[in-house]
């Protein structure tokens, strides 16, 4: 029997996985670009669509960890500065367009930690991007309705993510 793309997905990945490297990430961003290019008629791809879940799980390994879930955003959901602990992820667009902003954690003179946002990526169908351990980023929902994949390289339930509370001037300051 012919398997799908989320099988065949899921297939390579397990080949590709090991302790977190150059080449695991690149190897998993790439099979997550290839998942991207799955046919809408694919009845899993179908039925994301139709249904437009706000967060949907699609594969848990047993043996190594690693989860791929789908979420479905309106245009204009924003979610502020946070991690993901000593998890890494990649994001994949499939419909819509996302844009997120990068930051990083600074110490003024005075001991007061800060946010600086670094930079902010548009991520349009077609399109991942890797998070590492300690990346600090925000999403903003650019347009929607928008089906993101979010390839993780833990349960990021049981892991220490760091959100942080918004502040003017587009910083953040300590953990929320």
């Amino acid at each position: 029997m012919a398997k799908n793309s989320l099988e065949t997905f899921i297939e390579r990945v397990r080949a590709t996985w090991g302790p977190i490297t150059s080449e695991v990430v690149a190897g998993c961003r790439e099979h997550l670009e290839e998942l991207l290019k799955a046919p809408a008629t694919e009845e899993w791809l179908a039925a994301l669509h139709k249904d437009a879940p706000e967060n949907r799980e699609l594969y848990r390994d047993p043996e190594h960890g690693f989860l791929l879930l789908a979420h479905t955003e309106p245009t204009g959901l924003y979610r502020p500065p946070y991690d993901h602990g000593k998890g890494w992820v990649v994001y994949a667009v499939q419909q819509g367009e996302t844009e997120m902003g990068t930051y990083v954690r600074v110490e003024s003179e005075h001991g007061k930690a800060q946010l600086v946002k670094r930079d902010s990526s548009p991520i349009k169908a077609g399109q991942a991007k890797v998070y590492l351990p300690g990346d600090i980023h925000d999403t903003y929902c650019a347009a929607g309705p928008l089906l993101l994949y979010r390839f993780t390289s833990c349960d990021l339930k049981k892991e220490s993510v760091t959100r942080y509370a918004q502040q003017g001037g587009g910083g953040a300051d300590g953990a929320a």
